[in-house]
């Protein structure tokens, strides 16, 4: 949006300096170039002309009123911002009504008095007139239907868009076009859930007469929905809600191997950018078919470099555990040592139970050292960060459960050193007595106000 409105910043002083060169040309004049002329014209300022002075201020009062939220106040400027639609200058022309479509579509979604007719009348309008952008602006109208729950006023919206031809700009326009027939198989499949929403639960076998017609429907819906959407699967980028829709249809047919076939090209194929969420799904579909633990291992092991902190690592840590391998219980104490390294995970009581367990495991296998290997590189900020005094008092008066399980790892790791595990319980009685002192001022603090 800035981008859009820089450049119709240049074009109001370029058309300004065009302006003046036609009314010092000499074709127009008819008097002779004067050169010394032309250098003095060059230190004059550019002026401006009233038309395009007005619109830059009010682009400026739009702006404003967006940043700070002001719908009411900016809807009223789009009002008479609507004339610049009028500027028979090329670039205006071109620059214009993206303009209006971009800050008009962000009014409407947050003007409390917006009606669906209002946002259709504004959008056909647009239409008409920036035919570069036509495409963009039907799939935004698609958007807001499908999002107010208009599925059938979305439909029509994609299938006129998708048929649309505009003679070489929609040659030029190949990734729109293909993201629209993405949406639109992406339509096709929220029909079929709506569809298969309303079979009835009793009915256990697929071929029962009496949902014949509904089977179906649905299964149309499937074919046309699955030729959509392995369209844009077969191009780079980040396509979660189409992988997911396609697998979910693909799973309910039990065509396993295509849904395997799908989820693992979307996952591994090195022209699609790294996506976390792709070897999520990939595993979630594994683990859901019962894949072999070595298969979900080395689908996590990916997702691990990827996102260390993700929520899974704890899934992975187990199953490292499980194998009992020795390489794979060294693994099992990077994965969860990595996972404490973010704050995100620092009172997560599942986290720290399984750290315990790992070190319990290790020292009964007399492989401690793996613990101390991880512990070597975070020595020196660990005890800041987990293992403070403002920390164990916290922990302490809020989470028991969590204190004792960060006690015994702080014993195994620091050796007692830490004021998580004084020795004989010590800090812990400091700890009960501050605790009933600090009640008790509060306490006399309540009384004193009363």
């Amino acid at each position: 949006m800035d981008d859009l409105c820089a450049e119709l910043s240049q074009s109001d002083q370029q058309d300004s300096l065009d302006d003046e060169q036609q009314i010092c040309s000499p074709e127009i004049g008819g008097r002779p170039h004067l050169p010394l002329l032309h250098s003095f014209k060059e230190t004059l300022p550019r002026r401006e002309t009233g038309f395009h002075k007005s619109s830059r201020i009010c682009l400026t009062k739009i702006q404003e009123a967006l940043f700070k939220h002001r719908w009411e106040e900016a809807a009223e400027y789009m009002k008479n911002y609507f004339e610049t639609l009028e500027d028979t200058t090329v670039r205006k022309q071109t620059v214009s009504p993206e303009v209006i479509w971009r800050m008009g579509s962000e009014i409407l979604h947050h003007l409390p008095n917006a009606k669906l007719e209002d946002f259709n009348s504004f959008l056909e309008r647009l239409k008409n007139i920036g035919v570069k952008n036509f495409q963009k602006m039907c799939l935004e109208h698609f958007f807001h239907l499908l999002l107010l729950g208009k599925f059938d006023d979305a439909k029509r919206q994609v299938s006129a868009v998708e048929n649309w031809r505009y003679g070489k700009l929609t040659a030029s326009q190949p990734q729109t076009a293909k993201l629209i027939q993405a949406y639109h198989g992406y339509l096709g499949y929220l029909t079929w859930c709506a569809l298969k929403a309303a079979i009835s639960d009793t009915v256990t076998d697929k071929s029962d007469n009496s949902d014949v017609a509904e089977i179906q429907e649905m299964h149309r819906y499937f074919r046309q929905s699955s030729l959509n959407l392995q369209e844009i699967l077969k191009q780079p980028g980040v396509w979660d809600p189409f992988v997911l829709g396609y697998i979910n249809m693909l799973d309910f047919y039990e065509n396993e191997s295509e849904a395997l076939k799908v989820l693992n090209e979307y996952a591994y194929d090195n022209s699609f950018p790294p996506n976390p969420n792709a070897h999520v799904y990939l595993y979630q579909f594994l683990k859901k078919h019962q894949a072999s633990e070595k298969t979900l291992m080395a689908v996590l092991r990916i997702l691990h470099a990827l996102v260390p902190s993700h929520e899974l690592m704890l899934e992975f840590s187990s199953l490292l555990l499980k194998s009992g391998e020795s390489q794979h219980l060294q693994e099992s104490v990077k994965v969860i040592f990595s996972l404490l390294d973010y704050s995100s995970w620092k009172n997560n009581l599942d986290a720290w139970i399984c750290l315990g367990e790992i070190i319990k495991l290790l020292k009964k296998k007399d492989c401690f050292h793996f613990v101390d290997e991880e512990w070597k590189l975070r020595k020196d900020w660990w005890p800041t960060f987990h293992f403070s005094t403002y920390l164990a008092r916290q922990d302490f008066k809020e989470n028991k459960e969590l204190f004792r399980r960060k006690s015994f790892v702080a014993a195994a790791v620091m050796e007692n050193k830490s004021v998580y595990c004084s020795q004989k319980g010590g800090h812990c009685q400091k700890l009960k007595k501050k605790t009933k002192k600090e009640s008790k001022k509060a306490t006399k603090r309540k009384c004193k106000l009363r």
